[in-house]
């Protein structure tokens, strides 16, 4: 499952390339979150998904959805729309690892504390990760536009993937993923569309776009964040979040075979070093 899941994650910068020209983020993610609830909804029907009962556990899939579909999605598209490049967007939310391990240092009980070997694997994998995305920091910087607006969108989508993450962790219960995983879509479209009602530019349909539309509901939405919310409902919360290490790695992967950038060797070191602490963070502890 978490192999699949960074797979799937990190196509997200790869279908941006393709369908950010051609439409505005929060009138692409509006259009996204409605389409997966659509996909959503014929899923349940068909099974006989089970709804959450009480309110108070729509009140927590619903702050979960604002803030890991709504916040996080719209803060790192809107920073990419912004004219931020790609290698920097994905540094800036990949703060979220150690982000969330000092949250579980200074707040967390003795279970979730994170232990010593933790911290060298967050560290290293944090370290890998600079080293990935470096080079395409050094060649971006004539080319990346960083201003305080789209710098902003970034650090508040690390923000919002960090809290959502630590949040759905300590108080969404376990119940369908199907059915959670549309409350919290409804959640998030219902914070976007004021933002997308805003937008002067138009949505324009093309094969780009729709292929864009397509692959980010049934593949990102349904897929990728299906098994996010099962990896966080089951998994340790710094465990889980170490994973994000590994997205921009598996994105400079794809970005070489599918536009043939090149992958130079401190990129290989980098991935390498990035999976040896991602192993440390969630690799069991050894039993006495």
């Amino acid at each position: 499952m978490p192999a699949v899941f960074v797979l799937i994650w990190a196509t997200g910068f790869i279908v941006a390339r393709y369908g950010m020209p051609h439409a505005p983020p929060f009138t692409f993610l509006l259009y996204r979150y409605l389409l997966s609830i659509a996909c959503f909804g014929v899923w349940i029907a068909i099974a006989r998904v089970r709804w959450p009962r009480t309110g108070v556990e729509w009140l927590h899939l619903g702050v979960t959805g604002a803030l890991m579909h709504g916040g996080y999605l719209g803060g790192v598209w809107a920073a990419v729309k912004g004219g931020m490049g790609s290698g920097l967007s994905a540094l800036i939310v990949g703060i979220q690892p150690v982000l969330t391990a000092v949250w579980l240092s200074v707040t967390g009980t003795a279970m979730s504390r994170v232990s010593a070997r933790q911290w060298l694997g967050l560290l290293l994998g944090f370290a890998g990760l600079v080293l990935v995305v470096w080079r395409k920091l050094m060649q971006g910087q004539a080319g990346d536009h960083v201003t305080a607006t789209n710098l902003a969108w970034a650090v508040f989508a690390l923000l919002c993937i960090t809290a959502g993450t630590l949040y759905q962790k300590r108080f969404v219960k376990p119940c369908d993923v199907r059915s959670a995983n549309t409350v919290q879509l409804l959640a998030a479209a219902l914070v976007t569309a004021p933002l997308a009602l805003l937008e002067p530019e138009a949505f324009r349909w093309n094969a780009q776009s729709a292929g864009a539309m397509a692959w980010s509901v049934l593949g990102l939405t349904l897929g990728g964040s299906s098994l996010l919310y099962l990896l966080i409902q089951r998994g340790a919360a710094a465990s889980v979040t170490s994973l994000m290490y590994l997205v921009p790695p598996t994105t400079a992967v794809m970005a070489w075979l599918l536009f043939n950038e090149p992958i130079t060797l401190t990129t290989v070191v980098g991935i390498a070093l990035t999976a040896f602490g991602v192993a440390l963070v969630v690799r069991p502890p050894r039993r006495a």
